[in-house]
């Protein structure tokens, strides 16, 4: 790790290629060659901002370069491009659950501290007898088990179920030792806390413990701490990309609503300069009033249904053959319209068969024409004699 920090160094001081000869063809610099850091290029590298604390992640085995961000800054965008920015965001999500999980503990943790003891803290002799016990039941578990999983090789099943529930009331019972000595544990951690007098907190930040009221030129040495910085930084800096990354979903997703709707604008601009266009058009719409048609007797049905299940009334059977007769009537209307499509049909049918025939008939006058404008044909004894 000292080499490659003096190298990283070395490589500020003197450019990447202190080494090569005079002679040597330099290579140009490629953002998307894998020595160089992703993250650098992107925003920054986490490695650079929790040197020599707790969050220490070691140096980076990457390359940084200025002069590659720059040209990654520049370069148009791409998948390969987006990549390196999802990366870079996965890296910041992953690091800031972390220190979330570890402000959860802490205040966990505090809470325990502070709430009453279940009850008073285990002497040195208690303690040392209660891990004795605890040993001895792993011991008896793990003999439960082998007999068990022998007894089930061997076929006997009641027996292996018998050895199981043993072994279960055993954990159990080891379960509550562990859980007293915990007790005991976070029990004389809470004296010696009452003990100190002395309220704390955790950072919603970087999760360090603070004392509640502090002197003022501790707390700015904690703001001003690498840690707590570091931390900072990498949280503002995914919240303001995944914000710009929203907004460019949201402004593609928008330009490509305006596009649908101009070609829409477009394609129905186009259906009214044809007759067969014109033609589906009033067919979709009869359909339209058909199937709304429809819909009103499946309603119309529904409340006569309805109707039909609350208490008989007095001329109830002639309200109900009045909507019998409607119903009919409906379906009468409906039989109708259709009848008159068909007459539409055949009528435009009718008018394409004419239409043909005046285009047949405009034709065989014209080659008639034609055939009468032309000059007689000479035979060959005409051609002789002359």
């Amino acid at each position: 790790m000292a080499v490659l920090a003096a190298a990283q160094l070395l490589d500020e001081l003197m450019g990447r290629h202190r080494n090569t000869n005079p002679n040597e063809k330099i290579k140009k610099p490629n953002w998307e060659d894998p020595e160089y850091c992703k993250y650098y290029m992107v925003k920054f590298c986490p490695h650079d901002l929790f040197v020599n604390t707790r969050a220490d992640l070691g140096a980076c085995p990457k390359v940084h370069d200025d002069e590659v961000k720059e040209l990654f800054e520049k370069a148009e965008g791409s998948y390969k491009k987006a990549q390196y920015v999802e990366e870079f965001l996965r890296f910041c999500r992953h690091m800031i659950s972390d220190v979330e999980r570890k402000i959860q503990k802490g205040k966990q943790r505090l809470e325990l501290m502070n709430s009453k003891p279940e009850g008073p803290p285990m002497t040195q002799a208690q303690t040392e007898k209660n891990m004795e016990q605890v040993k001895l039941l792993s011991e008896k578990i793990s003999a439960l088990v082998r007999e068990a999983e022998e007894a089930g090789t061997c076929g006997n099943v009641e027996q292996a179920q018998g050895l199981m529930k043993l072994c279960d009331r055993l954990k159990e019972e080891k379960e509550t030792l562990l859980k007293q000595q915990e007790n005991s544990h976070w029990s004389m951690t809470a004296e010696l806390a009452a003990a100190q007098e002395k309220q704390m907190e955790v950072c919603p930040v970087c999760g360090a413990f603070l004392i509640v009221g502090d002197a003022q030129q501790r707390i700015d040495d904690h703001l001003s701490g690498k840690q707590h910085v570091g931390y900072f930084k990498l949280r503002q800096a995914y919240e303001e990309m995944n914000e710009a990354r929203e907004k460019e979903q949201q402004e593609k997703e928008r330009r490509r609503r305006e596009e649908r709707d101009r070609e829409r604008n477009i394609r129905g601009g186009g259906l009214g300069s044809d007759r067969r266009d014109r033609e589906r058009m009033e067919r979709d719409r009869e359909r339209d009033r058909d199937r709304d048609k429809d819909r009103d007797k499946d309603k119309d049905k529904e409340r006569e249904r309805h109707r039909s299940n609350r208490d008989e009334r007095p001329g109830r059977h002639e309200e109900r053959d009045r909507e019998r007769e409607r119903d009919r009537e409906r379906e009468r209307d409906r039989e109708k319209d259709r009848e008159r499509e068909r007459d539409k049909e055949r009528e435009r049918d009718r008018d394409k068969d004419r239409d043909r025939d005046r285009d047949r008939k405009h034709r065989r006058e014209r080659s008639e024409k034609f055939t009468r404008a032309s000059p007689p044909a000479f035979s060959r004894a005409s051609l002789a004699n002359h």
